[in-house]
C-alpha cells in the first residue's frame, strides 16, 4: 500500500529585524554574548582624583593667605614713626590728634585717603596728601591757606583766606611779620566778635566791604590823608578813620540784610564815597572831625572844636 505524501510550501529564512541605531557588527557581539569593553581601573581612579598640578597649587594659595595674615597680624609691618611736612599756622598738637592713632596698626590697612580727608577739615590746611611707606612709616604733606586779610578782635588776631575763613589765630600782643602789615586790616568791635575763632567764616557780603574799604584810594575821597583804618562795631558798622588829617567816617551796616545783594551793596558804598568826596570838596577836611554818611542822601558832620 503506498502512502500519498501532500506537498509542505517551502519555509521562509528567518531574517532578524534590523536596529536603526546599531551596526551590524554590535549586533553579531550582542548575539555571541561579548561584553562592551570597559575602563581600566587605573583611569577611572585617576579621573577622580585631584592632579598634581591642582594639587601644588592649592597648597600654595594656603600658603599665600597664611603669609598675608601673618603679615597682617604680625610686628613687622606696624606703623612705628608718623610724619608731617608743610605746616606753618597748622599746629602739631592738631595734627598729632590725627595721625598718632595709626601707631602700632598694620601699615597695609592705613586708609591714606580717610587721613587725607580728616586733615583738610583742619582750618588751616587746604589740601593733604597722606602716604603707608613700607616697612611702617606714615607720612602727611600739608599745603595752607593763603593769607588774604588780618581780622583783629577784642581777644584774638585772625588769619582769613579769601573765601572768608578764619584759619590762625595770633596773640592780640603779637608782633606782625613784615608781609603780615601789609594786610587788610579790619579792627571788629561788634561784642559777637569777642566768639570768632578759628574755623569761623565772615559772610562773603561783609568781607568785601571791609576788603574794598581797606583798599580804598584816599584820592577817591577827595583826601589828603596817606592811609586809612577800618573798624566795625555795633552802633555804626563799618567806619573809617583817617589819623591824619584826623576824622572818621560812619557807613553803616553791611552783610546783615540778606535781601541785599554784594553788587548792590557796592553801589551803596559807590554813592556814600561820592557823598564824602562832594563834602570835602566844599569844606577843608582838615576842620571835619566827624562824618555820618550811612544815609548817602543826607550827609551829617561835624566841625573841630
Amino acid at each position: 500500500m503506498k502512502l500519498k505524501l501532500k506537498p509542505q510550501p517551502p519555509r521562509r529564512p528567518k531574517v532578524l529585524p534590523r536596529h536603526p541605531k546599531k551596526s551590524r557588527g554590535a549586533l553579531r557581539s550582542r548575539a555571541r554574548g561579548a561584553r562592551r569593553p570597559g575602563v581600566s581601573l587605573r583611569r577611572r581612579i585617576g579621573a577622580r582624583m585631584p592632579s598634581i598640578r591642582r594639587l601644588v597649587a592649592g597648597v600654595g594659595a594656603v600658603a599665600v593667605g597664611a603669609a598675608l595674615i601673618a603679615l597682617l597680624n604680625g610686628p613687622w609691618l606696624r606703623v612705628t614713626e608718623v610724619t608731617w611736612a608743610g605746616e606753618q599756622f597748622t599746629s602739631d598738637r592738631e595734627l598729632d590728634r590725627v595721625l598718632d592713632p595709626q601707631r602700632g596698626r598694620s601699615v597695609l590697612t592705613v586708609d591714606t585717603r580717610q587721613l587725607g580727608e580728616r586733615l583738610e577739615r583742619l582750618p588751616a590746611v587746604a589740601e593733604a596728601t597722606v602716604t603707608a611707606v613700607l616697612p611702617g612709616r606714615i607720612e602727611a604733606s600739608i599745603v595752607e591757606r593763603r593769607v588774604a586779610f588780618l581780622w583783629e578782635t577784642s581777644t584774638a588776631r585772625l588769619l582769613g583766606d579769601a573765601d572768608g575763613t578764619l584759619f590762625a589765630i595770633l596773640a592780640p600782643d603779637a608782633e606782625l611779620a613784615p608781609e603780615q602789615t601789609l594786610l587788610p586790616h579790619v579792627v571788629d568791635e561788634r561784642t559777637s566778635s569777642r566768639l570768632l575763632t578759628a574755623g569761623d567764616r565772615i559772610p562773603g557780603t561783609l568781607l568785601a566791604t571791609a576788603l574794598r574799604l581797606a583798599a580804598l584810594d584816599p584820592a577817591a575821597l577827595g583826601s589828603t590823608a596817606s592811609q586809612f583804618a577800618v573798624r566795625l562795631d555795633d552802633e555804626f558798622g563799618f567806619r573809617v578813620a583817617a589819623s591824619e588829617p584826623g576824622w572818621e567816617l560812619a557807613l553803616g551796616v553791611y552783610g546783615t540784610d540778606p535781601t541785599e545783594t554784594e553788587a548792590e551793596a557796592a553801589a551803596r558804598l559807590e554813592r556814600q564815597v561820592t557823598a564824602v568826596r562832594t563834602l570835602f570838596a566844599s569844606r577843608p577836611e582838615a576842620e571835619i572831625s566827624w562824618v555820618d554818611v550811612r544815609n548817602p542822601g543826607k550827609v551829617y558832620f561835624r566841625a573841630k572844636g
